[in-house]
């Protein structure tokens, strides 16, 4: 447990070394040295199809003519609404973009300058990959398996429009930026073809203007024509309509207005002068009778002032009362003169004021007067108020009959004039279109851009090259180093096994043919033996520490061989690690487990007549069954099947099979058991609680991780057992392309001074 614990805890300083170096480029790197053949091939396939491309394609070449879409032309036009063309905006530019791809356009051409009857036009051949493309195109147009049967047509429409189709898919129009200018482009074999199609584009876009010109005006006049005299009718109906209403409503009009409403008008402005004459009169009356009331006499007003008989009276009262001053002052006021001039006086004041009360009568009679004058004018307005007001709401119809009468009047002064306008523009049609730029023919082909074309195949090839490895790597789902073993399933990682080269077993002078004696058929299985320097016997060792160390017990040792699949090379692990036990000078058994198909007995037991099956089925003693190696000193037990053994996990876990292996302790210090794989069978699960520790054999470049985590976790009793992995069949070759910096793989080539093939 406090192994596994190490074991996790370096997992995370490894995983916390990798999240801290951000963008590995090692990694990268070691991609880039993995699959740079892919991209070379990609690369070359790719300039190799260009190239056949470039020099099987057929020199093309395009001519273009420049169109202005002028407006300085189109002023008359534009005034009518209908038919002018204004093309101040995007999107009539880009209608005229697409006028020029049209049918119609194409069509004039093809009728221009016939080419229909031009063989040489119609058979324009193409390049022969060209025509290798189309023709595997036509072997994969689904849509044309079911299309139903062209109808027959006439061989002049059937040339007709593979012309105007030729046309179509070689003319390119473009708009010079943002500006009214539109390049006519069209390729051809033929430079001089190119020009002279280009040109005739041109111009029959020219002409499609004039003509639908003059077929807008012709059929603006039309319709014009039959307006007009729409509008004329009703004009002139509803100019009757106006005039039967007045004259059945009486709305007599003077000058533009109802002569009741001219009347209303006058009577207001003599009813206000009336009023004003009332007031003022009312005024000089309200003065002079106040200046009667009071009795003064030196009160004056206008109409006194203007009688003379006023003005003598007051002038005699001025000078009786000067003397009788003058008297009273020098003789007294009791004096006879001074009496009798005060007389006098009250008399001239008795006649000044009768004087006044005369003219107030007058200014009375003039209030009477203007009062009266003022309550017939009231009476008036209000009669001739009640007449406007009837006549009023009579007039609100003759407004809307004088209204309508006005808007088909406008109508029809408005339709008149366009009718002229457009008459005017059918006899002269002009267009706002015009050749800036005729096309000339080209000096060099514009296609196939040679160098273009092969630098872009470059380009697309490493692109190609790139995604095919990183597909690849994508799915390299398999493990190719340790760090891939620690991080995918938390195992300690044991070391590789290289791939090596399997030649027949050579019988050495020593070697004894004894039937009880391993006999092997190949070098692999005495690998460690012949190589006992090397790196594969290196990578067992460090599995027997790792057995050592999980099991730290003074005691025999039960081990077990597993893999996910078979042919992983788990039996010639397994021979080996006993041989390399068995060199080591421990006592060591080899138990071929694998009861259905026996791989390490096929490997060194071939020559054996009984073996665990005998033992487990017949009780027969193990001793009478085992094989040995008589320069090593390994015993081995091996499975000789015959038939087949449907209950295989049965008997590894049954009684028997525990005597065996408990008699085994007695006399062996390793018990190494060659299980069958964990995928397949569960002949291994059986048998795992009398292992005291795994060893887990994964091919190298072949097993999926995906595959050994899933068996793995299935079966915790082997994960929690497992001392390690071994990646068997190492091409150490391709292994180098897959060691990053700071791995134990990066350092393998300061590892071979402490290794010896030989």
């Amino acid at each position: 447990m406090a192994s596994r614990h190490r074991d996790g805890q370096r997992d995370d300083w490894d995983s916390n070394d990798t999240a801290e170096d951000g963008l590995d480029i090692d990694k990268l790197i070691s991609i880039f040295r993995r699959q740079w053949r892919v991209g070379l091939v990609a690369i070359v396939a790719a300039v190799v199809v260009a190239a056949l491309y470039v020099f099987t394609a057929v020199p093309m070449y395009t001519s273009a003519a420049s169109v202005l879409i002028d407006r300085s032309n189109s002023e008359i036009v534009n005034q009518l609404s209908t038919i002018g063309s204004m093309v101040d905006d995007e999107a009539s530019v880009l209608s005229q973009v697409e006028l020029l791809k049209s049918d119609t356009i194409a069509l004039a051409v093809v009728s221009k300058l016939k080419l229909a009857d031009d063989p040489a036009f119609l058979n324009n051949a193409n390049s022969p990959l060209s025509s290798v493309i189309g023709f595997v195109r036509s072997l994969f147009d689904v849509s044309s398996w079911f299309a139903a049967e062209k109808p027959l047509i006439d061989e002049t429409e059937a040339r007709t429009r593979q012309a105007v189709g030729i046309i179509l898919d070689n003319l390119s129009v473009v708009r010079a930026g943002r500006s009214y200018v539109l390049q006519i482009g069209y390729t051809s074999r033929s430079a001089e073809q190119a020009a002279y199609i280009a040109n005739a584009l041109a111009d029959a876009y020219l002409l499609d203007k004039l003509n639908s010109k003059y077929d807008a005006t012709r059929r603006a006049s039309d319709w014009l024509q039959e307006r007009i005299d729409e509008l004329k009718l009703k004009a002139l109906e509803s100019d009757f309509a106006v005039q039967k209403f007045r004259g059945e409503n009486g709305l007599v009009a003077a000058d533009g207005k109802l002569i009741t409403d001219q009347q209303l008008s006058e009577l207001n402005s003599a009813l206000i002068v009336a009023q004003a004459e009332t007031a003022k009169a009312a005024a000089r009356y309200d003065r002079i009778k106040s200046i009667i009331d009071a009795g003064r006499t030196d009160a004056i007003v206008t109409d006194v002032l203007e009688s003379s008989i006023s003005n003598d009276l007051r002038k005699k009262f001025l000078e009786a009362s000067k003397m009788e001053a003058e008297i009273s002052s020098r003789l007294g006021p009791n004096h006879i003169q001074a009496v009798r001039l005060r007389s006098e006086m009250r008399e001239f004041e008795r006649l000044m004021f009768e004087e006044l009360g005369r003219i107030a009568e007058s200014y009375q009679s003039e209030v009477t007067v203007a009062q009266s004058r003022e309550s017939a004018l009231r009476q008036s307005v209000k009669e001739a108020q009640g007449v406007s007001a009837i006549a009023g709401e009579t007039q609100v119809q003759l407004r809307e009959l004088e209204r309508t009468a006005e808007t088909y009047r406008n109508l029809y002064q408005t339709f008149l004039q366009r009718f002229q306008e457009a008459t005017q523009q059918q006899s002269f049609p002009i267009t706002e279109a015009r050749v800036i730029s005729r096309a000339t023919p080209p000096t060099a082909p514009s296609h196939p851009r040679k160098s273009l074309v092969l630098a872009l195949s470059i380009v697309l090839g490493g692109a190609l090259g790139a995604g095919l490895g990183a597909f690849r790597e994508f799915r390299d789902r398999f493990f190719r180093t340790g760090d891939q073993v620690r991080e995918a399933l938390g195992l300690e990682f044991l070391g590789t096994v290289p791939l090596v080269a399997i030649e027949p077993y050579k019988i050495g002078p020593n070697d004894s043919e004894h039937p009880r004696n391993i006999r092997k058929v190949n070098s692999i299985n005495n690998y460690v033996v012949d190589h006992p320097l090397s790196m594969f016997a290196e990578t067992l060792r460090s599995a027997k520490i790792a057995i050592d160390l999980s099991v730290k017990e003074n005691r025999a040792k039960v081990i077990g061989i597993v893999s996910t699949l078979p042919g992983e090379g788990k039996s010639t692990v397994a021979v080996n690690f006993a041989e390399l036990l068995a060199m080591q000078g421990a006592r060591t058994l080899l138990i071929d487990s694998d009861l259905r198909n026996p791989g390490a007995t096929r490997a060194i037991g071939r020559n054996a007549e009984a073996g665990l099956l005998e033992a487990l089925i017949d009780n027969r003693p193990v001793r009478d069954l085992l094989l040995l190696n008589q320069k090593t000193k390994l015993a081995f037990l091996p499975a000789v099947v015959t038939r087949r053994v449907p209950h295989s996990s049965e008997l590894l876990a049954s009684p028997a099979m525990n005597a065996i292996i408990e008699t085994a302790k007695t006399g062996f210090d390793y018990i190494v058991l060659d299980l069958p794989p964990l995928g397949p069978v569960v002949d291994a699960r059986a048998i795992a609680s009398r292992v005291d520790s795994f060893i887990y054999v994964i091919e190298w470049g072949n097993t999926s991780r995906k595959a050994v985590k899933s068996i793995l976790a299935s079966d915790m009793e082997v994960y929690d057992k497992c001392a390690g992995v071994v990646l068997n069949k190492v091409d150490e070759d391709k292994m180098k392309l897959y060691r990053a910096y700071g791995s134990s793989e990066y350092y393998s080539s300061r590892y071979l001074s402490y290794y010896r093939e030989d």
